[in-house]
């Protein structure tokens, strides 16, 4: 097919901006011999399996997506064929939520037609790949007449009528390779960054895991053994064997969580408005004014996430307030370093997280945090096993935040 194209503005005249003189401005029109949105089938007639259906939640940017496809049937397709799709043709959403959302159909596609929230274009002598990366560009999302108070949409006159920069042939295939390369090499280094998040995240762990097994700092033989240390928490307190942890340094003992610490449960809020979502309590004078009950927390007390997808989370409260049915106030013996006992509840936040129980609200396992088994170095030490994690842990959360 061979078409003559009319420029639409020289490119020195009042366009959105200048162009190699070997390119020339035209209209979207100019370079389509089809720009139609579909429609849906009477009564929406779909079928069990058939023709593709594609509505505006199949069209994202980089592919046709077939999750939720419907079908329609061959008789239905043949009363729809102003709708039907191509090979190298773009499909662009252009109304609502994801109006501008554009992806480009596949050589290898065998049929299919779209709902009327999609827009078929159809160009000529233009490569699909480069008016893929033009309609994904701020240029296009910024020149896009949309209309519509409830739904937006883009009328077919106001795209039909957009500036299209054209470039020649041989020129459009260099640029949709240039994008390819530099894509795939923006890939590769996604691909790299989240690899090495994830290799700091095990990092992290290993360290934590060296720290409990006396492993992350020396021992000094001066230190006060840890039993001294569990007699005045407990005087009663009877040595166990260390059961998982086998080969501790000497001077370290073994003991269950509920022996250093206890958890307070909350108070639930009936009717109560959250002002803070991310902090998840109550604070304030306004909101303790509104409370029949509930249990007071001073600033800096710790308080551990006890359901959602974060439970077995603790942090300190920046500010006081009262202390809700979602969380459990954490009491630390202060015999105890309360930062070592942190990290090794940190330690276990994956299995506290994965063996929740209750099935309306699934929730922390207080029975299954008090059995953990904490090894317990020398005070000393443990202060030296704290300032070693946090020194370490600054320059990982440096590489993490230049990412």
């Amino acid at each position: 097919m061979f078409i003559t194209l009319k420029p639409h503005k020289p490119h020195y005249e009042n366009v959105p901006f200048e162009v190699p003189e070997s390119w020339m401005w035209t209209t979207i029109e100019e370079i389509c011999s089809k720009i139609g949105s579909g429609s849906t089938p009477r009564g929406s007639n779909y079928s069990a399996n058939g023709i593709p259906f594609f509505r505006s939640q199949n069209v994202y940017n980089d592919r046709l997506v077939y999750d939720d496809i419907k079908y329609i049937s061959e008789e239905v397709h043949q009363k729809m064929k102003g709708t039907e799709v191509l090979a190298n043709d773009l499909l662009l959403n252009i109304t609502g939520g994801s109006l501008g959302r554009c992806a480009v159909v596949p050589a290898d596609f065998n049929c299919g037609n779209v709902s009327q929230h999609v827009c078929i274009i159809r160009s000529v002598l233009v490569e699909p790949e480069y008016f893929h990366a033009l309609v994904l560009s701020s240029y296009f999302a910024k020149s896009m007449r949309i209309t519509g108070s409830g739904r937006e949409g883009l009328p077919k006159y106001n795209l039909e009528q957009m500036g299209f920069p054209l470039p020649p042939l041989t020129e459009q295939q260099r640029i949709v390779a240039e994008i390819e390369h530099w894509f795939a090499l923006i890939d590769q280094i996604e691909q790299g960054k989240a690899d090495l998040q994830t290799i700091i995240k095990q990092t992290k762990s290993k360290i934590l895991d060296l720290a409990i097994h006396g492993k992350l700092v020396p021992q000094d033989p001066n230190d006060e053994p840890a039993i001294e240390l569990l007699k005045r928490i407990n005087p009663g307190f009877t040595p166990c064997d260390n059961g998982h942890y086998t080969q501790l340094p000497d001077g370290w003992t073994i003991a269950p969580m509920q022996i250093l610490c206890s958890l307070i449960d909350g108070d639930k809020q009936n009717g109560i408005e959250r002002v803070n979502l991310d902090v998840k309590y109550l604070r304030g004078e306004r909101d303790a004014k509104t409370l029949t009950s509930g249990k007071y927390v001073a600033t800096k007390s710790l308080l551990i996430l006890v359901d959602g997808e974060n439970s077995g989370e603790v942090f300190r409260t920046p500010i006081e307030g009262y202390q809700g049915s979602t969380f459990k106030q954490l009491f630390i013996n202060e015999n105890m370093n309360s930062r070592y006992v942190l990290q090794v509840i940190n330690l276990h936040r994956r299995i506290l997280r994965e063996n929740k129980v209750g099935s309306a609200i699934p929730h922390l396992n207080k029975k299954l945090f008090k059995a953990i088994e904490v090894p317990i170095p020398p005070y000393k030490e443990q202060q030296r096993i704290v300032e070693t994690i946090n020194k370490v842990f600054m320059s990982l959360d440096l590489i993490m935040e230049s990412l």
